[in-house]
């Protein structure tokens, strides 16, 4: 079974420490050129920034980072953690430091860019790609909120909701939990809730919501 993590989106956050300013962005990729890319297009923009430290992380593809002028070890690593600790792939991530006057140590950087790094994946929200079995489940209103909770037990996403005079629900199910939850679905509901398969998909689904970005 292939699944792996993305961000959901691009993304930008900004918090201040002793007085650096720190610009955080998130972008999913697909390729090294378009990290780069992005990377560079961040240097101009922010040519004036004293560090425009990056790093970037592909499926089965290079892992790079750069400390851009500041310490080794106290930027581009510890951006780079913040993704492989959350199995995010595909991700392309600029820190950019506008110098406040007070140094910070290693320590302190070390935390600063791990927090921009951290703030900015969460603003872009983490999705799961994987292959789908597409279920339509009818149920009633009464049945509603049941239905969707057992249904996210098994770990489903629900597509869509179509409102009649009963609920017709879009499900997208992991392969490998769909007959089990169908079933479990049907006995929790006295065989009043049947499901039908509809296909498959493989696709991106979020899996954590953003919090900000664009």
């Amino acid at each position: 079974m292939t699944e792996y993590y993305i961000p959901t989106g691009s993304s930008e956050t900004e918090f201040m420490e002793k007085r650096s300013r720190f610009l955080g962005r998130v972008w999913p990729v697909d390729s090294e050129e378009e990290a780069r890319a992005r990377i560079e297009e961040t240097k101009k923009k922010h040519y004036d920034a004293r560090h425009n430290c990056w790093c970037y992380l592909l499926r089965d593809g290079p892992v790079r980072y750069s400390d851009d002028g500041e310490p080794q070890g106290t930027a581009g690593q510890p951006m780079l953690n913040v993704f492989q600790r959350e199995g995010v792939v595909n991700v392309c991530c600029v820190v950019t430091r506008y110098f406040g006057g007070i140094l910070l140590g290693a320590g302190g950087l070390v935390r600063a860019y791990t927090q921009s790094a951290k703030d900015a994946l969460d603003a872009a929200g983490i999705s799961v790609v994987r292959r789908w079995v597409e279920v339509l489940l009818p149920c009633s209103y009464a049945q509603f909120e049941r239905v969707k909770l057992e249904t996210e037990k098994f770990g489903g996403v629900i597509a869509d909701t179509d409102y009649g005079a009963d609920i017709a629900l879009t499900v997208l199910l992991p392969e490998e939990q769909a007959e089990a939850c169908l079933a479990h679905l049907l006995d929790a509901t006295a065989g009043t809730v049947e499901g039908m398969v509809c296909g498959e998909r493989f696709q991106a689904v979020p899996v954590r919501e953003r919090s900000g970005g664009d």
